[in-house]
């Protein structure tokens, strides 16, 4: 092995992926819009929801609770009568629809336990969910800021002080900024090593390989580094342009130490890639393969639905995969500001991992290379 013969293979490549203006392209919208509208597009907290309220009791406390629903969670709520609700709510119209019955402060008055009956749509399930929660939240508030006014109100023995770290606003787009990088980070390692191999082989420059003083381990290792180096550099670039800059999120660890997880992250996922390469016989068998791996990984690592609410066998079966691993060593490091001690575990597991995966890879590559040879 020489460290040149690998040296120019790799400039090789950024000349090859230069003159491919689809997989530039690619690789420009997944570092910035993609990640943008991900971080945008399905927000968890409620945003700008419709409501309609039926105001039955026409009271001080009635108007205090119309009041307390406004922008940005809320739009200004839309009046109507009984008999518009179930026709507005099958319209599509309104998300929550809010019925105050008749006498419900003066029965709240007495002692009474009046009831407000509240319809969402189940269709719009994001909202409706967390929506729910906050109106129940509203009323309740409104209610009792109301009654003590009016008499005192005994004060709980136990009391919850509630204090949100790392993410204060529960601001979704702080989670699916950084989880949508990760998940492109694997997605382009994979894409562009494997893109690359297949590419020789349809240009038939692998047969020219093939007559150079070169071996399998120089080729393949050339893909890596240099493959590799674009998605580093992509990936660090746009955690400081869009993540940090344009999606404000706050980072609170090291930036270094994350890039240098991320390093051994494409390492590995770009072996995964070389390995498919050799597997698929074109760019649209590739591309079938790719799902087929790419889903799992990113679906099952935790960046989308936490690992504890999956089955156990799930959470011990992605142990193997280097995605669980990395989305646990981001999480640690940009959101909770953790050092290397913290997650040297991580390093070292996904490091193992993107071993194995290389020596499988190669000798995969040396097996497809004899067959090309003969």
């Amino acid at each position: 092995m020489r460290p040149v013969n690998i040296l120019y293979l790799g400039i090789k490549e950024f000349y090859s992926l230069l003159r491919d203006p689809v997989m530039l392209a690619l690789i420009v919208y997944a570092f910035t819009a993609s990640i943008y509208s991900h971080a945008k597009a399905i927000p968890e907290t409620l945003n700008k929801a419709p409501i309609a309220i039926v105001d039955e009791d026409r009271s001080p406390l009635s108007a205090r609770i119309i009041n307390a629903f406004y922008p940005p969670y809320f739009l200004p709520p839309k009046l109507i009568s009984p008999a518009e609700m179930d026709a507005r709510m099958d319209a599509g119209l309104d998300t929550f629809a809010l019925d105050i019955p008749p006498n419900f402060q003066r029965d709240l008055l007495h002692g009474r336990k009046p009831t407000v009956q509240l319809n969402a749509d189940a269709t719009r399930m994001s909202q409706a969910f967390v929506g729910s929660a906050y109106i129940q939240t509203i009323i309740t508030d409104e209610t009792l800021a109301f009654i003590r006014r009016y008499r005192s109100l005994s004060t709980p023995q136990v009391d919850l002080a509630l204090r949100v770290r790392f993410n204060p606003n529960l601001n979704k787009s702080w989670f699916g900024a950084v989880m949508q990088l990760i998940n492109d980070v694997t997605m382009l390692s994979i894409l562009l090593t494997g893109a690359a191999l297949i590419r020789e082989r349809e240009h038939g420059t692998v047969e020219h390989l093939l007559v150079m003083p070169v071996t399998p381990f120089e080729i393949m290792a050339s893909k890596l580094w240099a493959m590799g180096l674009v998605v580093l550099a992509a990936c660090a670039s746009s955690l400081v342009i869009v993540v940090q800059g344009w999606l404000a999120v706050p980072l609170h660890g090291s930036l270094g130490l994350f890039l240098a997880g991320a390093a051994l992250q494409i390492f590995a996922t770009a072996s995964i890639g070389i390995f498919l390469g050799t597997v698929a016989r074109s760019m649209p068998q590739f591309g079938l393969l790719l799902m087929l791996v790419l889903l799992p990984l990113q679906m099952l690592s935790g960046s989308m639905t936490p690992r504890e609410s999956m089955p156990q066998i799930v959470q011990h079966l992605m142990l193997a995969a280097p995605n669980t691993h990395f989305v646990m060593l981001a999480q640690a490091v940009l959101y909770r500001g953790a050092d290397l001690a913290a997650v040297w575990q991580q390093f070292a597991a996904i490091g193992v991992i993107g071993a194995i995966m290389f020596a499988l890879a190669l000798l995969r590559f040396r097996h497809a290379i004899g067959t090309m040879g003969e």
